[in-house]
């Protein structure tokens, strides 16, 4: 039953391809500003010896061991962790300076790395450019026949943005200190340097509050972090190099904070933690003088707690309903001029800003913060796009980007890979994005060229990027497989050059790191097979794995769309839980009827191996029925069942129609289009990622006798053009 999960998996791993500059293929990702390969290698034995040069500080050496055990894990070794003489090391670090005890925006993260037949030389101007080296000398290990080496090389590498991040929220969902941490490692390892945490929201407060033991108390089930393990998470992310950036939302997203304290809200209580999602209208008083003081003295205790310059204050998706309400605050408007809910969130920003430079903070906050008041060395994070972050960059604020980065609207490596903060041409990255765009959102929602773009004086001001991980659908099982390994496209698009653009040579080395990632104890493989075998129970759980292959969640906001009875409490433990945001399997096939097509007239290409898989999803079929039948967590999706053998039976009919080169039948096309479209609708938020391939192969029946007389780009073009446009519209909302 698994032959056609092992069999796209192949051809994904074959994919051929070379990054832009490089003199041959490699598995590094990020990739490096300069590389360039020589003849030879570097043995890795149990002779291996390490040496360092220049100042050593526990950052540097806790590093080295981690890196020591990373390769005896990968190759079953047992290395010396007894220093030696350079001359004599196989491994040389030479570090100039220790740098800053903390991670610091600005820090020095470059390095070169020299490998011959004799040692590898890894040099650094700052011990944060050695930790980054570090990660680039474990991607380059290889082993053959001949055993474990590194290959010659010669290596130089920076990063192009300071600001590179993920942001986690914790608040939706909890997610406890080990899940963090084996974040942070995956995120060295691909070289982020920022962890932004959602701490505050309507759904819990998140953080141990000593001064006002309520909010956390009553406001988080529970379940919060003590400042005790936050010490403990910001030590272990400076070891790895990683600033970590506290996020208290306010005024709006504030219901968890007003459970407690309802004295400082804009209508009278009680409050309750809210347990579904969306937007509420929970909002601080801006307008209470009390407000104030206890804001001062929370940030003040949470600026000792946290010793990142910033501290990010939400600011987003306040509603002002509340403020509208209130009497006394629409008095306290007119009386001091303020016209709208937003000139009331400028006062309220304004004050909160004094407040954080008063203990030492700059403050931080989504687009909404911006206004001509705003302290100019605030950070702007922008969520509503490129004009957003062009904005703010020509009135003179430092910003980075996070549209186009959200990891839970489950889209593909390839779009958020083509979206860059300072792009070389706007209009082509939205014409690149756009093929990225999910077949099932394709009437719904196309990217658009930027109506500015970044000036050029201006770049300087776009300090990079942050990938965003909003938890509602999200929790300690599954996160990871949320984040990883999509998160890498991200980070590589913030560190290497603009130019490096290859998207399929960025799958093929995603591929690579999806295993290694798994050395960090990340459970983005791990959680999904054990969600398919708790779904399936006693049954064998093959079949239910080739259809988990075979479907994605459904994107954007679609989920709590689809199932507005979603709540905190509900578990995620169904079938859209357990299927990948996007799957290697569809992504493989999308490839291999690319190049079916692209072989007209012959379509020799990739054939044989289809018409194996359409014939494997109807031999399925008798045993996933089934299964879905007897599981009663499935009992969802069991229209699932019958819609991939309609889609198995509509495959191998095109098929056979263009291999023998005979015209389908009078009316086929539009059954065939039929079966694929009813096929295409979600079933328990899940959705099938093989659709438009499918309807590449019916037009494409439909068409080859054009085949001979036109060239095989043209005819190829043609299909896709007519597959697109065969896209059913949803039907029009009524007004």
């Amino acid at each position: 039953m698994l032959l056609g999960v092992l069999l796209w998996s192949t051809w994904t791993a074959a994919a051929p391809a070379t990054p832009s500059g490089v003199s041959r293929s490699h598995g590094l990702m990020p990739v490096p500003a300069s590389l360039q390969f020589r003849e030879g290698r570097l043995p890795l034995t149990a002779a291996f010896s390490l040496s360092v040069r220049g100042p050593v500080d526990r950052r540097l050496e806790t590093a080295l061991q981690r890196m020591l055990r990373r390769l005896e894990g990968r190759t079953g070794l047992t290395l010396s962790r007894e220093p030696t003489e350079p001359e004599k090391a196989t491994l040389l670090v030479e570090v100039k300076s220790p740098g800053n005890p903390l991670p610091t925006l600005g820090d020095d993260e470059s390095y070169t790395l020299e490998v011959d037949g004799n040692r590898a030389t890894l040099r650094a101007a700052q011990v944060v450019g050695a930790l980054r080296g570090i990660e680039t000398l474990l991607q380059l290990l290889q082993g053959d026949r001949d055993g474990w080496f590194l290959p010659a090389v010669a290596l130089s590498d920076r990063p192009r943005f300071p600001w590179r991040g993920l942001l986690i929220d914790v608040s939706r969902h909890w997610l406890p200190l080990e899940v963090l941490k084996r974040n942070l490692d995956g995120m060295a390892a691909v070289k982020l340097n920022v962890l932004h945490l959602h701490l505050t929201d309507d759904q819990g407060f998140r953080v141990e509050s000593r001064r006002f033991p309520r909010l956390h108390e009553l406001g988080s089930d529970g379940l919060y972090f003590t400042q005790q393990q936050l010490r403990e998470l910001i030590a272990y992310a400076a070891d790895r190099g990683i600033r970590v950036v506290p996020e208290f939302d306010m005024p709006g997203h504030v219901t968890s904070w007003l459970v407690g304290h309802s004295e400082l809200a804009s209508v009278p209580g009680p409050y309750s933690i809210e347990r579904k999602w969306g937007i509420f209208d929970p909002t601080l008083d801006p307008t209470r003088e009390e407000v104030y003081p206890f804001l001062d003295a929370f940030l003040g205790e949470m600026a000792e707690l946290f010793p990142d310059a910033w501290m990010h204050i939400g600011g987003d998706e306040n509603t002002g309903n509340h403020w509208r309400v209130n009497p006394a605050i629409q008095s306290f408007m007119a009386s001091r001029g303020l016209a709208d809910s937003h000139a009331l969130q400028t006062y309220f920003g304004d004050r909160v800003a004094k407040i954080l430079q008063k203990h030492g903070k700059r403050m931080m906050g989504w687009d909404e913060i911006l206004h001509p008041t705003l302290p100019k060395d605030a950070v702007v994070q922008t969520w509503r796009g490129p004009k957003a972050l062009a904005e703010s960059a020509k009135q003179g604020y430092a910003g980075i980007l996070s549209w186009g980065y959200y990891l839970d609207h489950m889209l593909p490596a390839g779009l958020h890979y083509t979206v860059d903060p300072l792009p070389a041409d706007g209009k082509r990255m939205a014409e690149e994005a756009n093929r990225w765009i999910p077949v099932s959102w394709y009437h719904r929602f196309q990217f658009k060229p930027p109506e500015t773009s970044v000036r050029e004086k201006d770049a300087p001001r776009v300090l990079g990027g942050e990938a965003c991980m909003w938890s509602e659908f999200a929790d300690t099982e599954t996160i990871d497989s949320r984040i990883w390994p999509r998160l890498a496209a991200v980070a590589e698009r913030l560190w290497s050059p603009r130019e490096v653009t290859d998207v399929q040579d960025m799958y093929r080395r995603l591929e690579l790191l999806r295993v290694q990632l798994e050395e960090h104890g990340l459970l983005h493989e791990r959680t999904r097979e054990v969600l398919l075998r708790r779904l399936a129970g006693a049954a064998n759980p093959g079949p239910l794995r080739v259809l988990a292959e075979l479907v994605e969640p459904v994107k954007f906001y679609d989920r709590p769309v689809q199932f507005q009875a979603a709540t905190q409490g509900m578990p995620l433990t169904r079938l859209v839980d357990a299927a990948r945001p996007e799957s290697p399997e569809a992504r493989a096939l999308r490839t291999s009827v690319d190049e079916l097509l692209s072989d007209a007239p012959r379509f020799a290409r990739n054939a044989e191996r289809l018409t194996q898989a359409f014939s494997q999803w109807r031999e399925l079929h008798p045993e996933l029925s089934h299964l879905l039948e007897r599981s009663p967590a499935l009992h969802e999706v069991r229209p699932l069942g019958e819609g991939l053998l309609a889609l198995a039976q509509t495959g191998q009919e095109a098929l056979s129609s263009i291999r023998s080169g005979t015209a389908p039948r009078v009316g086929w096309r539009e059954e065939a289009l039929q079966r694929i479209n009813e096929a295409a609708r979600p079933q328990g938020q899940v959705e099938f990622a093989i659709i438009q391939p499918l309807r590449e192969l019916v037009l494409a029946a439909v068409l080859q006798p054009e085949a001979t007389t036109l060239s095989a780009a043209a005819w190829h073009a043609w299909v896709k053009a007519e597959a697109l446009a065969a896209i059913p519209k949803p039907p029009e909302k009524k007004k």
